[in-house]
């Protein structure tokens, strides 16, 4: 419901509110994030996150807008998405004033459909090393990516939210190897499982396994916790020093 503005609110010029989203995935044994390239100025060929400026007839909310921009750039609707920080300044775009609130999602690769939107040229994966993708992005979004990439290291410490990086079926050690690609250390499969399996967050789903090259491996499927995240009791990093001092 729209309310009236405040006969002083003309003496407050309003910046535009823009919403970024840094979207990872995994893939081909690497983790990447969407960049798309700019097809209009400022910074015209320039690759920069996925984004734009608020629709306030359209857009009820924040995360509305996020959504938004996630679905018309992947068409992905159901997906792991977070708030990460809000940035804003009088220098981080040449048009003016302008505040970004940050967000960043998890996909699995094989459920994206790239697009670029209205205003991008083209939009693809970008392979991540480090805390960084070696290339000059638009804007800000260089210092954007870094947090969000130090956020979810951090976050895959404790929480369960490497689900979402993968496909509807997977394998314990496909799971395990995300939390890998991510953290970049090899972890105990042992203590990995049982982390898992005390936390209740996947379960086996009868008859299926994943036939290969090796010898077939139980399929798993992510238990729905309606949105609510689960939080492991100690972090991966204390599990794997301990078994270190304890093999």
């Amino acid at each position: 419901m729209n309310q009236a503005l405040s006969p002083h609110a003309k003496h407050y010029p309003t910046p535009t509110v823009m919403v970024d989203i840094v979207i990872f995935t995994v893939e081909d044994e690497l983790l990447k994030v969407l960049l798309v390239k700019r097809g209009i100025e400022p910074f015209l060929g320039h690759y920069a996150l996925p984004g734009g400026a608020v629709r306030i007839a359209q857009d009820a909310c924040l995360e509305d807008a996020a959504r938004r921009e996630l679905i018309e750039e992947t068409g992905v609707a159901n997906t792991y998405l977070e708030q990460l920080y809000t940035y804003g300044n009088a220098q981080r775009d040449p048009r003016g004033w302008t505040v970004s609130v940050a967000y960043f999602a998890l996909v699995a690769a094989s459920e994206v459909q790239l697009k670029a939107g209205s205003d991008a040229a083209e939009a693809r994966w970008h392979s991540i090393f480090g805390n960084q993708v070696g290339l000059l992005l638009a804007f800000d979004h260089a210092h954007i990516l870094q947090e969000a990439i130090e956020r979810l290291r951090s976050k895959l410490d404790y929480t369960d939210i490497a689900v979402h990086l993968l496909a509807q079926e997977f394998t314990l050690g496909e799971f395990q190897h995300v939390y890998e690609i991510i953290m970049q250390e090899k972890l105990n499969k042992s203590s990995f499982r049982q982390r898992v399996d005390r936390a209740g967050i996947v379960e086996p789903i009868a008859g299926k396994m994943r036939t290969g090259a090796n010898r077939p491996a139980q399929l798993y499927r992510f238990v729905s916790s309606e949105g609510k995240r689960v939080f492991f009791p100690r972090s991966i990093a204390w599990a794997e020093s301990k078994h270190q001092r304890n093999p």
